[in-house]
């Protein structure tokens, strides 16, 4: 009998997301009383500190990724010359 009565006190999530209105977390509703005297202000998704910031012209990376394209070539060449046949 008992087994019964746990088993029809189970939560049943469909009933709970069959619910009308939802009621926001505690957090939500701090966050929300918060925000509503003095709202945050606008922040970028993880700002680059402005000591490691340095103006670079797209050319150099560019001239960085063509010189090693041809390093690389030049080896692969070179490794081809000497290699035995």
């Amino acid at each position: 009998m008992a087994e019964r009565d746990d088993e029809e006190r189970e939560f049943d999530i469909r009933w709970a997301d069959g619910a009308e209105e939802k009621e926001p977390s505690a957090r939500a509703r701090m966050l929300a009383a918060r925000w509503k005297e003095n709202p945050p202000q606008a922040q970028p998704f993880r700002p680059e500190p402005e000591r490691l910031r340095r103006p670079r012209s797209p050319w150099v990376s560019t001239a960085i990724v063509f010189g090693c394209v041809a390093a690389v070539i030049v080896l692969l060449g070179y490794a081809n010359f000497r290699a035995p046949f």
